[in-house]
C-alpha cells in the first residue's frame, strides 16, 4: 500500500507545468497503473481540497480526489502522531503536526508515504516510517 502526501497530490493537480513532466509525476502515473493499493490520509484530502479559490476547481480537486481511499484517524493514530511529534522533538527535527499524523496513518498501515517533502525523511529517522524511494523507481 502507498499512502499518498499533500506534496505528491499538489503536483499531480494543483500545479501548472510550463514544459516537461517533473519525474514524481511519472513516478505517479507508474504507482497508478501498476494497481498497488493507494489511499490518502484524510488530512490530506482536506490539505489539498483546503486555500482553492474557485468552486468549479475545487469540484474538479474533489472528484480527483474521489478516487482514492481515505485513511481517517482514530484516536490511536493521533496518539501514535503525539508520540512521533516528541520523540521529533527530543532529537532535535521539526515536524507539523500535520506530518506526524500523516507518519502515523502510513505506519499502522505498514505502507510507504510517496511524498516529496524532504521533512519526512527527517521524521522517518526517528519512528518507524517508510518513505518510498523515487531514486530507486526511477
Amino acid at each position: 500500500m502507498i499512502v499518498l502526501d499533500t506534496s505528491v497530490l499538489s503536483l499531480v493537480l494543483r500545479r501548472r507545468r510550463a514544459a516537461g513532466e517533473p519525474r514524481e509525476i511519472s513516478i505517479f502515473r507508474r504507482v497508478i497503473a501498476s494497481n498497488v493499493q493507494t489511499v490518502v490520509p484524510g488530512i490530506v484530502f482536506q490539505e489539498v481540497l483546503s486555500g482553492v479559490r474557485d468552486r468549479p476547481q475545487f469540484l474538479r480537486l474533489k472528484t480527483a480526489l474521489d478516487d482514492f481511499p481515505l485513511l481517517i484517524a482514530s484516536p490511536d493514530h493521533h496518539l501514535a502522531a503525539a508520540e512521533i511529534s516528541n520523540t521529533c522533538v527530543r532529537h532535535g527535527v521539526a515536524a507539523g503536526v500535520a506530518d506526524c499524523l500523516i507518519a502515523a496513518l502510513t505506519i499502522a498501515e505498514r505502507a510507504q508515504l510517496f511524498t516529496t517533502d524532504r521533512d519526512f525523511s527527517h521524521i522517518a529517522a526517528h519512528c518507524g516510517l517508510e518513505v518510498l524511494d523515487l531514486d530507486a523507481i526511477g
